[in-house]
């Protein structure tokens, strides 16, 4: 099957912004202005415990924000994720666009948003979304629909009497990068790469070879 059969826009790693946060947010917007579908939809790996020792777990997500304290995103910690995340803060985001033949990959610490956060995130969800949250049963096993539908039905009636309640269970997290990859894809496989590391408080840039 064909691959790299994309409209990749220029990219010139010499000319590319001081930060990472400051080139993400010129990708993402350019995926947004060419019409990416779900452009904010990332891949977010954590690493789980098992009997055989760590290994990485990975689901896509929604990145809710992107500021200086990070890359934004949350999860219920009763969740897989959650207890993951509450074990070991090391995660991964992966983006790829190949529309536009782009990825961006992040490495770093997933850090707990302050409270504040965690609410105004949580009230910006559909009264849906909140409700399945406020089951409680993420990824938990079911055998019967019905379980589903009489654990929603009590969810949004508990959401009708308290329209802002926000369960205790619910984080956000901020990701606090130390490596950022962006990668742009050539159907010559000469791809450019440019990676940011953090050293300090300072980052630098290397170009990486294909």
């Amino acid at each position: 099957m064909p691959v790299l059969v994309c409209a990749a826009p220029e990219f010139d790693p010499a000319s590319a912004p001081e930060e990472p946060v400051e080139l993400f947010i010129q990708w993402l917007l350019d995926a947004i202005e060419r019409g990416v579908t779900e452009p904010h939809a990332m891949t977010l790996s954590t690493v789980s415990s098992s009997s055989g020792g760590p290994r990485p777990s990975a689901r896509v997500l929604i990145l809710k924000d992107v500021d200086a304290d990070g890359w934004h995103f949350a999860v219920s910690s009763a969740s897989l994720k959650g207890a993951e995340l509450a074990r070991n803060s090391a995660v991964a985001l992966t983006f790829y666009w190949p529309c536009l033949g782009r990825q961006i990959r992040i490495d770093g610490l997933a850090v707990p948003d302050p409270a504040s956060v965690t609410t105004a995130d949580f009230l910006a969800r559909s009264e849906d979304a909140r409700a399945m949250v406020l089951t409680g049963r993420q990824s938990q096993p079911y055998t019967d629909p019905t379980e589903i539908d009489e654990a929603l039905a009590k969810a949004h009636t508990d959401l009708h009497h308290s329209p802002t309640l926000v369960p205790d269970e619910w984080v956000s997290y901020g990701v606090r990068a130390d490596t950022v990859e962006f990668w742009q894809a050539d159907p010559a496989r000469r791809h450019r790469r440019l990676r940011y590391e953090l050293h300090d408080s300072s980052w630098s840039t290397t170009q990486l070879w294909p």
